[in-house]
C-alpha cells in the first residue's frame, strides 16, 4: 500500500501526535508499506537552538527518516495562547500541508490518513482524496469543538456552529473515521457520522521501546534525586485542560510526608502561573519537556504516575501517556472525569486508582494508599503492563489500523465492480 499521513507535528517535536504517526509509520514500513509523511517544520517543544541547520532554512525539504518519506513545509507561526491566531495558524497549515501533498509528492496513494485535531486537516484529506485518488481516514484523537466548549476557550455562538458544521461534515464526507474508544465513537455517530465508518482503533505504544525499566537510574542521578525519594510525576502538556493545580495542591496536603516529592515535567501556556503558584513548595518540582529518551527514563525513576483532566472536560479522552505509563510497569493515579473511557481502561487492567478530577484530597489519599502498599504498587505495575501488551501494543494496533485501510479499499473495489 502506498499511505500520506498527515499530522501538524513530527519528531524531533516531542508529543504524542508525533510520537503516534513517527511509531505506526515506522511499523508500516516494516512490514513492506510505503509511507509518506506530511508536516511542517519543528517548532513545537524543542529547543530551536539544537536544531540542524537544514530545519532553520528554505521554504520546503524532503527527508527520509527510518525508511519513512517525510515532506516539510514551513508554514506561519502563531501565539498559541490566543485562539483567533491560534485558529489562523491551522487554518494556513491545512493549506500548506495540502500543498505539498499536492505538488511535492508522486503518483497516487492508496490511503490518506490525517490526524484531528486541528480538525481542519479534515479539507486537506478531502483535498487529498482528489488529487492523489487515495482514500480519506479522519484520525480523531480529541473532540474539537466539544473540547474546547467544556474548557470555554469557545464560546461565541457563532462560531460554535460553525465548527459544529464542519465537524459534522469531515464525519460524513471522509471515506473513515478512526477514533480511540467506544465514547468517541458515539460521539462521532451523534454528530453525523455513520456507526459503519467509524473504527475504534486504541492509540498505540511501543512496548519495546518503552520497557520496566530501575528505579534508580540515570534520570535520578542527572537531577539529584536519591533513592530514599518518593517521586510522583506528571508528565506533558501543560495546558488548561489537565487540572495541574490539583496536583499542587495534593502535595499541600503531602508537605510534611517528607520523602514524597511531585515532579511536573513538561511546558504550556499554564506553567508560568503553576510554578508562581507552586513557589516555596520544596516538595513540588518543575522540568521541561523531555525527548522521548529522558521520558522513559521519567517513568521508570517515578513511583507514581498521574494523568490528570479537569472536571470541565467531557469528551471521552484516554490520555496516551497512560499507555506509556502501563508499558513502563508503574503504578497509575488517574483523576479524571469518571464517566470516560479512560477510567474503564484503569479499572480493566488494574493498573492503578480513579479518582474524581479536581479533588485534591483524594489525590493525596490515593498517593499516600500506594506509598504505603509497596505490594500493591508493584502488582498495578505488572498488571499495567500485561494489558497493554495485549491491547495496546504497536503490533496490535497497526494491525488493526491496516484492516481498517483494506476494508474501505476492499468496499470500494466491489462497489466498482457492480
Amino acid at each position: 500500500m502506498r499511505l500520506i499521513l498527515v499530522t501538524a507535528y513530527f519528531p524531533p517535536e516531542v508529543g504524542s501526535a508525533s510520537h503516534l504517526y513517527y511509531e505506526l509509520g515506522s511499523e508500516l514500513v516494516r512490514r513492506g508499506h510505503e509511507v509518506t509523511i506530511l508536516t511542517g517544520y519543528p517548532t513545537y517543544n524543542i529547543d530551536r537552538n539544537s536544531l540542524p541547520a537544514a530545519y532553520r532554512s528554505g521554504w520546503w525539504m524532503k527527508e527520509r527518516v527510518h525508511g519513512i518519506d517525510v515532506v516539510r513545509i514551513r508554514t506561519i507561526g502563531m501565539p498559541r495562547q490566543i485562539p483567533i491566531l491560534r485558529g489562523l495558524g491551522q487554518v494556513t497549515l491545512a493549506l500548506a500541508l495540502c500543498f505539498s501533498g499536492v505538488f511535492l509528492t508522486r503518483g497516487n496513494y492508496d490511503i490518506v490518513l490525517v490526524y484531528s485535531p486541528p480538525l481542519f486537516l479534515g479539507w486537506t484529506a478531502l483535498a487529498l482524496r482528489r488529487f492523489k485518488r487515495a482514500k480519506a481516514i479522519l484520525n480523531v484523537q480529541d473532540l474539537f469543538p466539544q473540547s474546547a466548549i467544556d474548557l470555554r476557550v469557545l464560546r461565541s455562538p457563532f462560531l460554535i456552529r460553525l465548527f459544529r458544521r464542519i465537524e459534522s461534515y469531515l464525519y460524513r464526507a471522509t471515506d473513515l473515521v478512526a477514533v480511540h474508544s467506544p465514547g468517541n465513537k458515539d460521539h462521532v455517530v451523534s454528530c453525523g457520522g455513520s456507526a459503519s465508518r467509524v473504527s475504534i482503533i486504541p492509540n498505540m505504544v511501543d512496548t519495546k521501546s518503552i520497557t520496566p525499566g530501575e528505579r534508580n537510574n540515570a534520570f535520578r542521578a542527572r537531577y539529584g534525586i536519591n533513592a530514599r525519594d518518593y517521586v510522583v510525576s506528571f508528565a506533558g502538556v501543560i495546558g488548561l485542560s489537565q487540572d495541574i493545580d490539583t496536583v499542587i495542591d495534593a502535595a499541600k496536603h503531602l508537605k510534611h510526608q517528607g520523602d514524597i516529592v511531585f515532579y511536573i515535567v513538561g511546558d504550556g501556556i499554564e506553567k508560568p502561573r503553576l510554578m508562581e503558584k507552586a513557589q516555596g513548595m520544596v516538595n513540588v518540582r518543575f522540568l521541561p519537556m523531555l525527548q522521548k529518551e529522558e521520558y522513559v527514563e521519567l517513568l521508570h525513576a517515578s513511583d507514581i504516575c498521574l494523568a490528570t483532566l479537569r472536571k470541565e472536560v467531557k469528551t471521552p479522552v484516554v490520555p496516551s501517556k497512560i499507555m506509556s505509563i502501563m508499558a513502563a510497569g508503574r503504578p497509575l493515579i488517574a483523576g479524571l472525569p469518571l464517566q470516560g473511557d479512560a477510567p474503564r481502561i484503569v479499572e480493566a487492567a488494574r493498573c492503578g486508582i480513579c479518582i474524581e478530577p479536581e479533588n485534591p484530597g483524594a489525590l493525596a489519599d490515593a498517593v499516600q494508599a500506594i506509598h504505603g502498599n509497596p505490594t500493591l504498587a508493584k502488582e498495578y505495575g505488572e498488571n499495567g503492563r500485561q494489558f497493554v501488551e495485549r491491547n495496546f501494543s504497536l503490533d496490535v494496533c497497526t494491525t488493526l489500523y491496516l484492516q481498517a485501510f483494506e476494508r474501505i479499499l476492499t468496499e470500494d473495489n466491489r462497489g466498482q465492480n457492480t
